[in-house]
This record gives structure tokens, C-alpha cells and sequence, in this order.
């Protein structure tokens, strides 16, 4: 008998289905915190919780019995993911309850933004009947911009396309035959956008990228009197900005459910005109309740009578000796997915992992994951790992395929990574030397040797005497350090273009990036950020 613990309120749905099931009993304790939490969860195999309940370290601390906690939504940022993994706890959530309940709430906000509902409507609770005062827009016709066109920015799109809407659309990941499908133009950059858009939604994971992604510049690239919405996360637009393009006339209107304090009782647009906000009610409609308890239990069912493990955040679907066996290239292929996603910097329509070697008679469908989850990691406003990346990948109609050949090359075993988009593809390789040391060895048609590992600056140039010399000395005047340095040419025959790779103590500033683009010969610059050297992705840590 299986001994099931709901930690937080969850609608009726989902406790049906746990009164249904067959070898499980659950219990309902609500508001545990502190050791009474922490006693609790060592009496139960598995726990259903919401956002109310913190799930600390020290919650979880010496639980021998907790097999797996299941959040009914889609943050788990109550729960701690990393010390669930070393107590061997499966986390998973319910990525997909939300979406049409937040989709709606984004078109609401854009509604009634549009008709000044709210305002119009405290005119009559004040005794006024002020129709002139209240005079709106209508959608059809009108150009919205997307940013982020993951489950949520599709039904959106979708909803726009419906209204009359033109819907330019920005996210990298977004292949060319899944926009044209939704009726979506494609832009190559946010700025892109921007003076076309009459609204502009965003729908994107809150990083150090899209923190105040619109700010004072963005907002002044903006047509004079656009509408902006976000029912993402609060921060991605900067309120203070928002506040001074109201004052100034830019825009027309700004619609937040979300802020970048929350909870959020006081903002400087709360007494300006032309703003609508909502105390962050994207996901509460009933159905979206109802559907995540509904699919968290089904989850947590699933895992404990039959092993099943879907949507999970924090470990993969296999078993800890078979990870353990090939944890060093899952590395590799997770970071040479980092170094892609930031050296092809652009929208993708296919990708393809070509194994060589020992490492193709491995379980290579746990190191392609590894690679999409290295793709897509800092892209998405969800967790990325081994288990859901290639959904996720999918779901943005990007192709991908995986090759095998177990003949030896130069190496033992090789990974050889690509991304194509509009005929354009990068490719790169890499190997392990020894159990622990992930090597790039390939970038391009390039051969080198260079460590995979924390910051990289790749540069392309020319293949004249004297450039390897000048480029240090670009980054010595800077006070930057270049722990180690590698270079590679396309055949045997110099003169042509070639490659390097410096590892660096320290990013670089603009103003030396700068510098080194501006040395005779040099062609192109990118700055590459990789995880330190030893350190596992973090749904691999604990795990070997």
C-alpha cells in the first residue's frame, strides 16, 4: 500500500482519482511547515503540493521513505530540486495545465486594455456616463509582436490570427514551417519588431537575457502610442520605463498580471491612465485548477505503481547504474548543446548528433537528450533536463535526428553536434579524455584541442602570421587572462581562414570585443559562457 500526502489545496478532480486508485491511501495536511513538515513527508511515498508549501533541504533531510512530490503547476520553485535529487526524489510537474487559462488571460488584458473596460467601468461606479472619454481601439487589423513562441505564445498567436491580427513573431527556436503554420512572420530580433507592433505580449522565462528585455531604448524603438502586455513574469519589462512612456505619450496602454515584486500593492502604474493590471491570475480559472491536480495525480500514479517518471524537473528515466556508466559524455553532449545554442544564435529548424566510436553502442538516446537540454536550457521559462528537452524541442518544430556508427575514428568515441536553419548549419565536436575531461575538437570545418569548458571567446580570421599575437595583446590591455588557447585551420595549407579558441579567466567587456573585431584580419567574434570545469549539469548532480 502505497501512502500518498497532499500538501497543499487541490481541486476535487484529483482527489477522486487517489479515492479510485487501487493500492494507494492519501491523507490531506495543509499549512506544514518546519519539523512538522519535515516528520510528516518520512510517513508517505509520494506528495502532491502546489506553491503554498516550501519543500526546503531541510524538509527532506534524512527521509528515507519519499519517493517523488508532484507540483500541481508549473513552478517548482518551493521545492528544493537539488536536495530532492540526492535523497534519490523524483520532482515532476504539470507543464501544460496552464496554457489556455494564461493564453485567455493574455487576450483579456489585451481586450480590455483596448476598450478601457476597467476605467469606463469605475466612470459609472462614480455616477459619470463618460462614452466620449472612454473611446478605444479594436484588434483586427492591428500588428502584434510575440516574443517567445513556446506552448503558451502559440495559443496566443493563435487567438490573434482569429481576431484579424498581423502577428510578427520572435523566438529562436521557432522553425520557419511551424510560423508559417500559425500564421506568424518571422523576425530574426526582438528590435526587429518593435516599430512595426501596434501590442506587444511577452512569453518568456524571467533570465539575466530578458530581465528588462524592454527597457527606455526598446520602448522609444516602439510606434508612438503602443499597447503593452505581460502575463509572463514580472521584470521582463522594466515598470519604471513603462511608467515614463505613459507619462510621455509613447504608449497608449500597459496590461501586467505579473510584477517585478510580488505580491505587488504599490507601483507607479498603478495611478497612471491607460493601465490595466491583475494581482497575477493567468492560471486561476477552475479549468486550469482542476486540470493540474487532475494530471499531478495521474503523475504520482503512475510513477509508483508502474516506475513511469514523466515531466520530471530534477533526474532522468533510467536507472542510476547505467547513468553512472556514461555520465562523462552526457557532459559532453550537454555542453557542446550550451556552446551551439549561444555560436549559432539564431532560429533553428533542425538539429542532428552523430556518435562515434565506444560511445555509440551506449544509450545514446539519454545523450541526444543531454544535448537538447544543453540547446535549450537558459531559452525556456520552464526546467529543461534529460527527461522533457526533446519535447520541448519539438514543440518548437525544430527537426531532430541522430546518427550512429560504432566504427573507431580518431578518437575512442566523438560527438559531433549540428543546428541548420535557412541553409546555414553549425556543426561541433567533441570527445572525453579520460572520465572527466569533455574536449572540443571540432568547431565548423575546423580541427583543435580545446577545453570545454567556462568562458570561450571564438574567433575566426584569416590565416596570417602575427593575429594569435595581437589578440592577446588585446585582452592583456584589457586585464583579462587567457588560461589556455587553441587553433585550428581547415586543411594543411595556410592562408585561408582559420579559428581559435581562447578560454578565459574573465567575460570580456564590450569595449574588448570591440577591440579585437577591430584588428586587421580578424573576421568574427563570439563570446561562448560553459559551465566550470567539473561541474555537472545540475539535474546530473547527485546522480553519479
Amino acid at each position: 500500500m502505497y501512502r500518498v500526502i497532499i500538501l497543499d489545496d487541490v481541486a476535487p478532480e484529483g482527489l477522486a482519482l487517489l479515492d479510485a486508485a487501487e493500492g494507494i491511501e492519501y491523507e490531506i495536511r495543509t499549512g506544514l511547515k518546519g519539523d512538522d513538515l519535515r516528520q510528516a513527508l518520512t510517513e508517505f511515498d509520494g506528495a502532491v503540493c502546489r506553491s503554498g508549501v516550501k519543500i526546503t533541504a531541510a524538509a527532506l533531510d534524512g527521509n528515507r521513505r519519499l519517493r517523488a512530490i508532484v507540483r500541481a503547476g508549473v513552478g517548482t520553485d518551493n521545492i528544493d530540486k537539488a536536495a530532492a535529487t540526492r535523497q534519490g526524489i523524483v520532482v515532476m510537474n504539470t507543464p501544460t495545465g496552464n496554457t489556455l487559462s494564461t493564453a485567455e488571460h493574455t487576450f483579456a488584458l489585451m481586450l480590455g486594455l483596448s476598450r478601457n473596460i476597467a476605467a469606463a467601468y469605475q466612470s459609472l461606479q462614480a455616477g459619470r456616463w463618460d462614452r466620449k472619454h472612454y473611446m478605444g481601439t479594436q484588434l483586427a487589423d492591428k500588428t502584434l509582436g510575440v516574443v517567445g513562441l513556446g506552448r503558451i505564445g502559440q495559443e496566443v498567436a493563435r487567438r490573434a490570427v482569429a481576431f484579424g491580427m498581423r502577428v510578427l513573431g520572435y523566438d529562436p527556436f521557432l522553425s520557419t514551417e511551424l510560423a508559417t503554420k500559425l500564421g506568424v512572420d518571422k523576425v530574426e530580433t526582438v528590435v526587429d519588431m518593435l516599430p512595426h507592433v501596434d501590442y506587444l505580449t511577452v512569453h518568456t522565462p524571467l533570465t539575466a537575457e530578458t530581465k528588462h528585455l524592454i527597457g527606455r531604448r526598446e520602448i522609444e524603438l516602439l510606434k508612438p502610442g503602443a499597447r503593452l502586455i505581460n502575463a509572463a513574469r514580472g521584470g521582463i519589462y522594466d515598470e519604471q520605463a513603462l511608467a515614463e512612456g505613459l507619462r510621455s505619450g509613447q504608449l497608449a496602454g500597459v496590461a501586467l498580471d505579473v510584477f517585478e515584486t510580488e505580491p505587488c500593492t504599490d507601483s507607479p502604474l498603478f495611478a497612471l491612465p491607460g493601465v490595466l493590471c491583475t494581482p497575477h491570475l493567468g492560471a486561476s480559472t477552475e479549468e486550469a485548477q482542476t486540470q493540474v491536480a487532475v494530471e499531478a495525480v495521474q503523475l504520482l500514479i503512475r510513477y509508483l505503481t508502474c516506475g513511469e517518471i514523466r515531466h520530471a524537473v530534477n533526474m532522468a528515466s533510467v536507472d542510476p547504474k547505467t547513468l553512472r556508466a556514461i555520465a562523462g559524455h552526457v557532459n559532453v553532449a550537454y555542453r557542446l548543446g550550451r556552446l551551439l545554442a549561444q555560436w549559432h544564435g539564431g532560429p533553428a529548424s533542425a538539429c542532428q548528433v552523430q556518435y562515434r566510436g565506444e560511445v555509440a553502442k551506449e544509450d545514446t538516446k539519454l545523450l541526444t537528450a543531454s544535448f537538447c537540454a544543453g540547446l535549450l536550457e537558459n531559452l525556456l521559462d520552464e526546467d529543461v533536463n534529460i527527461v522533457n528537452a526533446e519535447l520541448l524541442l519539438k514543440e518548437r518544430g525544430i527537426q531532430l535526428t541522430e546518427q550512429r556508427d560504432s566504427e573507431l575514428g580518431d578518437f575512442s568515441s566523438s560527438i559531433t553536434a549540428s543546428i541548420s536553419s535557412d541553409g546555414a548549419t553549425r556543426t561541433a565536436a567533441g570527445t572525453l579524455f579520460g572520465q572527466k575531461m569533455p574536449r572540443l575538437i571540432r568547431l565548423g570545418p575546423y580541427r583543435l584541442e580545446a577545453y570545454l569548458d567556462g568562458i570561450l571567446c571564438v574567433f575566426t580570421h584569416h590565416d596570417v602570421p602575427g593575429i594569435i599575437g595581437k589578440v592577446g595583446s588585446v585582452f592583456g590591455a584589457h586585464n583579462i587572462n587567457i588560461a589556455q588557447m587553441s587553433v585550428g585551420r581547415e586543411g594543411a595549407t595556410p592562408g585561408g581562414v582559420a579559428i581559435g579558441v581562447l578560454n578565459l579567466d574573465a567575460v570580456p567587456t564590450t569595449a574588448a570585443i570591440e577591440d579585437v573585431l577591430g584588428i586587421p584580419s580578424i573576421q568574427s567574434v563570439h563570446l561562448v559562457q560553459l559551465p566550470p570545469a567539473g561541474q555537472l549539469p545540475r539535474w546530473l548532480q547527485g546522480l553519479v
